[in-house]
């Protein structure tokens, strides 16, 4: 066997495989005498077929096989042991004058080669890094929405624009009584803010308990199967039967009282000792927005910076041609037209991989499994965060991060996420960077031009 490496160009190559028939003819043969010990034949017992009829019904089939895969082999181990970076897999050349009685093979592949991408990353490159400044507007809003959180749900005297109602929901007919064999909910629970309607929102406005206010399902959500189905008892197919007026009988409305500030409430909020007074309060309030929009921060350098090492990357040659048939190698039926113009969005995330991986080497980056570690156990303290739940124990944050790394898919996802963390940390230690304090409004039109 043979394999011959022809570079054609900087990012494209041929790789040629011979195979002679003393390559392959012994695996042929192994393969067949394990036919004939497993497969009975006509007139034969299982390990008493003939070479010759074994030869004859499957000799075709295994030659394929064999030379199939010590092709296959012969370029993995090729590609392996002489570190080739190959963007995709290699494309066979066709070969119209194939024939699998020949004794011997060549099979050409057409390689794309991965550019050299040079890099320097150093204080002679400036990337701006946005602090967003929190304002007292911003400490106003999540005060009322941590105190809306904590409060309590007490029984109300009137509706109050987010009050929750209970009482018996009845069916009307046409001319506004109780339709017989209607629908009756003896306790019946609705919520006017999310009304899809305002005109069905407003009949509730200023009511007690003890009224009654006629009004209509169906338009209160759009006729929605689930919201219907919810609010009336019913199976979602049966909606389309009840989509006129109904009366609500108020038995109670509940409505929400903010928590009192206070140590009960400093300590629901941010544990326990760890706000004592209002002036506490507001400044714990302040940290916590402020860590929350560092992410936002760290996003923006991300794009900065990414920008400023494509920018010194320069211009970046593919092997074009190559992947577009890898493209439709690998998608059965894909027309030219299609192959291009899955490429061409493909094109801009395969240069920024490539330039990535060139910083990564660049800066030597290197992810263990502590990496890992962190970035799920980061995960799952942002998801206990965005059901309210800022104290989560150790042990129950490592048990949810166990789960996140136990799952081979999501394992992967972290892997990207942990690596483009660790080298934008990397970055930002290496390059000038250029701290600007901004509002979130000034922070916002930064990506304007993105979304336009």
């Amino acid at each position: 066997m043979n394999v011959k490496f022809d570079r054609l160009s900087d990012v494209t190559a041929e790789v040629t495989v011979t195979l002679t028939e003393e390559d392959y003819k012994e695996k042929v043969k192994k393969q067949l005498r394990e036919i004939g010990a497993k497969r009975p034949e006509p007139g034969f017992r299982a390990g008493h077929v003939p070479a010759s009829l074994l030869q004859k019904k499957y000799g075709t089939a295994v030659k394929y096989d064999v030379v199939n895969q010590e092709v296959s082999e012969a370029l993995y181990n090729y590609i392996q042991e002489n570190k080739l970076r190959v963007l995709g897999q290699p494309v066979p050349v066709r070969n119209e004058q194939f024939d699998i009685n020949s004794a011997d093979f060549e099979f050409k592949f057409e390689v794309g080669l991965a550019p050299e991408i040079k890099l320097e990353i150093n204080k002679d490159i400036q990337v701006p890094y946005y602090n967003i400044e929190v304002s007292d507007e911003m400490i106003n809003q999540r005060d009322e929405a941590l105190r809306r959180r904590y409060g309590k749900q007490i029984p109300g005297e009137e509706m109050e624009p987010d009050a929750v109602v209970k009482g018996v929901i009845t069916e009307l007919d046409a001319d506004g009584k109780p339709l017989e064999g209607g629908i009756v909910v003896e306790n019946g629970v609705i919520s006017p803010k999310y009304f899809t309607s305002e005109d069905q929102r407003k009949l509730f406005e200023g009511k007690k308990p003890g009224d009654t206010v006629v009004f209509n399902p169906a338009e209160t959500c759009n006729s929605n199967p689930a919201e219907m189905s919810s609010m009336l008892n019913i199976d979602k197919n049966q909606i389309d039967e009840h989509k006129g007026d109904f009366s609500f009988e108020i038995k109670e409305i509940i409505v929400l009282r903010p928590a009192e500030l206070g140590e009960e409430f400093y300590e629901a909020a941010f544990g326990k000792d760890k706000v004592h007074d209002e002036k506490e309060y507001r400044e714990a309030i302040k940290e916590s927005i402020a860590a929350s929009l560092k992410a936002d921060s760290n996003y923006r350098f991300s794009i900065d910076a990414k920008d400023a090492l494509m920018a010194q990357a320069g211009d970046i040659d593919l092997p074009d041609q190559i992947l577009k048939d890898f493209l439709k190698m690998q998608n059965e039926g894909m027309s030219d037209e299609q192959a291009d113009a899955e490429y061409e969005k493909a094109v801009p995330s395969l240069k920024w991989d490539l330039v990535r991986d060139a910083a990564a080497e660049k800066l030597e980056i290197k992810l263990d499994e502590s990496d890992l570690r962190d970035m799920a156990r980061m995960l799952a303290a942002q998801q206990f965060a965005q059901y309210g739940m800022a104290n989560v124990p150790d042990d129950v944050i490592n048990r949810y991060a166990d789960n996140i790394l136990a799952d081979k898919k999501y394992r992967e996802q972290l892997a990207n996420q942990a690596l483009d963390t660790k080298l934008f940390n990397a970055i930002r230690a290496s390059v000038t960077v250029d701290e600007k304090t901004v509002s979130v409004e000034e922070f916002n039109k930064l990506f304007a031009p993105a979304q336009a």
